[in-house]
This record gives structure tokens, sequence and C-alpha cells, in this order.
């Protein structure tokens, strides 16, 4: 397939100054020895030019330094670099540290949070954090707590800080922030505990909010139009949302915010996904609880909503939609395209039109998935874009809870938060995937503003008749749905890829291994195992001449939340800990950054 010419490249990929994006970060992003932008970049791609490590020298990597983070937990995301300085977050409480790479990495400032610890009880899957953002000469970190603080770049300074939600009713954060023209884009966590979640934009120069788009609730809090927001190209109607709960129970409906956005300078549009409704068991609320399970596309200077899609209508199994949406141009049935693939923790993975919102593509990317055939795919029927439950994976049958067996995946996904990554050398998307199923007992529950608002049972396991594993790694065509090679691993793949211009795709292991995989083939050329297990992102950057990879190591997140927490009992930290009893066998706690380099 032909990909898209050098200049809508460079724009896509925000390799070119545009007044639709923020100038700073494009121009960041424009500097391909920096690593900008958690994402690497806006279309999401975690794409890089790089090439001075390639397939043929990447044999030889070598550890270049380290630097202990001082907190155990689990270590999402990755650090940035902008200039000489390198900027590294931890779990909570949340610290930052700015090294300085032009002087041995020393620690040119550090700021250290004061937070309540009993924050820590009301986050649902670990302490994690994905990472800070820049721009404009500004660190921006968003706590667990959802303080919001902007950080002098240089200084560590703080410049102004606002209070994005409420912990006491289980409003919590781990999740980055995109800085999109004079705007910072954050969200919110706190699904298990029946929030009402929501998209919020805050000045970057001030912190004042400037718009706050809901994911479920009334048309004014969604911020759609019921006649111009369209769904599979119809408007989506008055009350779409609220008609499709009973009574008022969206106002504790989940649909939290929790995972990556992207941005289409061109389009102006912000995409992102909305997380599970609340509560999981899904007999105490019938309909299809719009708009949880559902990607947006918001314009950035209004927040109004120009199209919506919901991948799993009325979510018995704890779906989570919020998974990054990746933005690229390629040509499609003889046309150019402008698409947006997202990997769903409902194991489908979707092509779509991201300027209109048309379904393109819904396929499996695990030939596991059980509890759906499929995704109705004609535009004339009335199920069209829905997916077709298979009755015996229901957790609801015949309007009563059921303990459900054998689904396939597990609550926690196809594939989690760990962000995929695009190449536009071969066209292909390289997925971290977990391999897991899982038995659902739902329960009947209460709810208690601050208190877990679950519901549900669950046990995990490894999915059966394939290779005994929990993960893979693969490559994707988006075009086609088709699964082009796939690297079995013990463990579900918590890391996230990076893929690069040296022809490789890099990404850890829930071990601790860094891998280095042949873009093309799938062949591993390189691995080291870090001192803990990687559930960090992996990126690159250049200093000095000379090309770095680097990624967090400090094992955790829902897989290894049993290491990180200390619990014990198998259906503790929402059925993970027993599938992932044997985590331990193979990794301990730590929190360490680890750089890669090439012999001089």
């Amino acid at each position: 397939m032909k990909t898209i010419g050098t200049l809508s490249i460079a724009l896509l990929l925000g390799m070119s100054v545009s007044a639709s994006a923020n100038d700073s970060v494009t121009e960041a992003i424009e500097n391909t020895k920096q690593w900008a932008i958690q994402t690497g970049d806006y279309a999401n791609t975690r794409y890089s030019e790089l090439a001075q490590i390639n397939k043929d020298n990447v044999k030889d990597l070598r550890v270049a330094w380290t630097f202990s983070t001082g907190v155990l937990r689990g270590h999402e995301g990755s650090p940035l670099v902008i200039g000489d300085i390198m900027y590294v977050h931890t779990p909570f409480p949340n610290v930052v540290y700015a090294l300085d790479l032009a002087n041995d990495g020393k620690i040119l400032w550090r700021y250290e949070p004061k937070q309540n610890p009993d924050v820590i009880a009301v986050m649902c899957c670990d302490t994690v954090y994905r990472g800070l953002a820049y721009a404009d000469g500004k660190v921006f970190l968003h706590q667990a707590d959802t303080t919001l603080i902007a950080l002098d770049a240089k200084t560590g300074e703080v410049k102004w800080q606002v209070v994005n939600g409420d912990p006491t009713k289980g409003e919590t954060n781990t999740a980055t922030v995109l800085p999109v023209k004079d705007k910072l884009l954050v969200g919110i966590s706190g699904g298990e505990f029946g929030v009402q979640g929501h998209v919020t934009a805050y000045s970057i120069e001030t912190g004042e909010q400037m718009w706050r788009a809901y994911s479920v609730g009334s048309d004014d809090q969604l911020l759609v139009d019921p006649e111009k927001t369209t769904h599979l190209g119809k408007p989506i109607g008055k009350d779409s949302s609220i008609s499709s709960w009973e009574g008022d129970q969206w106002k504790i409906g989940g649909g939290t915010t929790w995972g990556w956005y992207s941005y289409d300078p061109e389009l102006n549009l912000v995409y992102y996904g909305t997380g599970n409704p609340s509560t999981w068991n899904p007999k105490q609320r019938p309909g299809d609880n719009k708009w949880s399970m559902t990607i947006f596309a918001r314009d950035v200077d209004t927040g109004m909503a120009k199209w919506v899609y919901q991948m799993t209508p009325h979510d018995e199994w704890d779906f989570d939609g919020v998974n990054e949406m990746i933005l690229t141009d390629q040509e499609m049935d003889g046309q150019m395209r402008k698409l947006l693939t997202h990997f769903d923790r409902n194991g489908i993975a979707y092509t779509l039109d991201r300027e209109t919102g048309e379904l393109l593509v819904a396929e499996k990317y695990d030939p596991t998935v059980n509890w759906t055939t499929g995704v109705d795919m004609d535009p004339a029927s009335e199920t069209y874009g829905r997916p077709s439950v298979v009755a015996q994976y229901s957790t609801e049958q015949n309007g009563e809870d059921t303990n459900t067996t054998g689904v396939c995946p597990a609550a926690l996904g196809t594939k989690d938060q760990q962000p995929a990554a695009y190449s536009p050398k071969t066209n292909l998307f390289y997925v971290p995937t977990n391999h897991v199923c899982m038995d659902y007992e739902p329960f009947k529950v209460s709810y208690a503003a601050g208190q877990p608002y679950v519901g549900a049972t669950l046990s995990m396991y490894p999915a059966p008749g394939s290779h005994g594993g929990m993960g893979n790694f693969l490559a994707w065509d988006n075009l086609t749905g088709e699964i082009k090679w796939s690297l079995p691993e013990q463990f579900s793949v918590w890391s996230g890829a990076l893929a690069t211009a040296g022809d490789i795709v890099f990404y850890g292991t829930l071990e601790g291994y860094l891998k280095a995989i042949d873009a093309s083939t799938g062949e591993e050329l390189y691995r080291f195992k870090t001192p803990s297990g990687i559930i960090g992102n992996v990126m690159t950057y250049e200093h000095g001449g000379k090309q770095y990879i680097g990624v967090l190591s400090g094992v955790g997140g829902w897989a290894g939340i049993g290491l990180a927490a200390g619990l014990t009992n198998p259906t503790e930290g929402l059925g993970a800990v027993g599938g992932y009893a044997a985590l331990s066998d193979y990794t301990a706690l730590g929190g360490q950054l680890t750089v890669f380099e090439l012999p001089d």
C-alpha cells in the first residue's frame, strides 16, 4: 500500500509548525532528537525517524546509564527529552526529576508533591502515572489526587495549579495530559467508583478552565449538538445519553477518560475513548449506557463533539474503550483516507475515517476472542456497527445475573492502555496484547460516594488452546484487518511499543526484558533483562550525536498489582492477582530508568 506524501506525513506527525497546533510542542516534536510528547507525536504513532540504531547493529546495544527513581510500584509512561534536559516521573507520590544530559544526568531540580496517601485506596489498579507533558516552557504534572501542576521547565518552580476532581468521590488520575494550541486536555479516572467521567480543557498559560465535556449526561454536559453530532453518519438526537440509562443512573455512570489522546491539526479535532459504565453488574443499568465505551472526536476550540462511535453498548465485561487512537493517512479502496485505528479492550481492532466517523474495518486481533461473533458492517442494518453478543458469554442472561465462565478476553482486554506503534515504512501497527480469559460473577452492589462500585468478582487465566502464555506482540494491517506476524509471550505485554526508521520495533516484557524486533519479519534481534518488570513505554532520543533507547522498569499496573501492592487473594486486584501469580518467580519490585546505546 502507498503511504502519504512527505508534506502530509509532516503535518500528521507534527513535523511542521502549524498554526492549528501548539507551536512549542510542534517545534519540539519537529526536532527528532527529542522525545517531546508521551505519544511520540500528535498522531500517537510512537514512531521515531532516528535510524542510527538499526536492525543490523541493534544486537550490539549496551547499557549506557541508569537512574533509580526511588519509588516502588508500577512505572508506566516514559521520560521526556527537551534539549539537554530529561524529565522523569514516578508513580505515586508522583515525583518529578529534571536530569542534565550534558552533565552525566545531574539532577537539576526535583518536585516532590505533598499528597494525601488516602488517595491510594481509591486508585483502581495500582498507583501508576503515564507521564509528563511539555509546552510553552512548562512541564505539566497531573497528580494522583487530580491536582494539575504547571512547573517551570528550567527551574521546577510552580507556575500555577488547579484541582481537576475529588478523590473523596473516587475521582483520581493515572493518565498524562495533552497540550494543544492554548489548552491542556485533561481526563479523569474512577470508573470503579461510580464517577461521571469527563475531559477538561485548561489554559496552558493560567490554568483557567476553558471547557468541560462529560462522557455521559445531558446534551449540554456532553457538549453535543443533537442534530449535528453523528453516530455512524446519523445525528445522535436529543438526550441520546440520558435516554439510554434508567432514571438518573447516568450521574454515577462512569465513562472515565484515563487513556491516551491524539490530535489532527488539519481537522482541529482531538480523539479519545471513554471507559466502562458503572457498575460492572450490567443488570443494574439496563440500556446502551451511552456514551461509555465510545470514541469521541471533538473540536479543540469549543469542546463540541463532531462524531461518536460506541464500540460496546451495554458493556457486560469491563471492556473500557480508552486505548489510543492512532492517526494515519493511507490509501484505501483507491483513495487517500484520513484514518483512525483503535485496538479496543474488547478484542476488536477498528479502522474509521477520522473526519466523518465512518466505520471501515472491525476485526478481532486475537482469534481467541469469543464474547462476540463480530461487528455488523452492513450500513442498511438496524444493528449496524454493533457487536453480536454470544449468549453463552453474556454476564446477564434472561434478565438475571449469570456466573459466566470462559470469557475471552478477560476484563483487562486483548490490549489495555499499553500503546501500540505505527511505522510508515512498513504500514504496519505493532501491538502489545494480553492473551487472557476470565470467569465473571456479577452481584448486586449499592453506590456510596468514594467506595468501590464494582459489583463483580473475576478470575483470570491464560487463553486455552493456544501457546499457553498470557501475551503476544503482533504486527497488524489496519486496512485488511489481518495479523501479519505474532510473537508469543509468557505474560501479557504491558509495555508500550516504539517503532523507528531503523526498521526496528522495541517493547518490554513483564519479566523485565527489553526486546528489539525486526519490523518486517518479527525476528527477535536483541534482548536485555532490566532490574524489574517493564510496564513503561519505550522511547528514543539523540544527544551528543548518539541515539539512545530508554525505558522505565518497575513491575505493577493491573497485571502486576499483586506484586506491587502485596496482594495474595486470587480474586483481588479485580481478578488479576491469581492470573499473574507466577510473575513473582521472574521479577521483583523496583523503579529504574535504563538507557541503552551502541558502542563507540
